[in-house]
């Protein structure tokens, strides 16, 4: 049942990337510098490894958010999700904000970013309290 919940909740901050960044595409790719073609979409999208790794990733960040979880005692929804909260504030958004600094990126790309994994993490943290 551990790796369903992993699975379950990988897919659930997923699905909310998924959500997310198609209502804001068009400020993330203007702070990304993501160059565009006459139709307004990004050159070059057409490959699936992103989605691979982006989801590849999201496993990887819910199967230490269990074991985070876990050892910390949280069984509630409600840790979970203060936990995830938690995780995306101040664990990976502020490291993605360090990183766009030093390669000057723009700041609105550490908050559209920043959304995804605070909320991301929170989904996940919902997820994994209910298995």
């Amino acid at each position: 049942m551990a790796f369903l919940s992993v699975i379950l909740a990988a897919l659930g901050a997923f699905a909310f990337g998924a959500v997310w960044y198609m209502s804001v595409s068009k400020a993330w790719i203007k702070a990304a510098g993501v160059k565009v073609g006459a139709d307004g979409k990004p050159q070059g999208g057409s490959s699936p490894m992103p989605f691979i790794i982006g989801f590849s990733a999201m496993v990887l960040v819910a199967g230490m958010m269990r074991h985070l979880l876990a050892a910390s005692g949280v069984e509630t929804v409600l840790g979970g999700i203060i936990g995830g909260f938690g995780i995306g504030a101040f664990l990976i958004t502020p490291w993605v904000a360090m990183n766009y600094a030093f390669a000057a990126r723009d700041p609105k790309l550490t908050l559209i970013d920043g959304v995804n994994s605070v909320v991301g993490c929170a989904i996940m943290g919902a997820i994994l309290t209910l298995f």
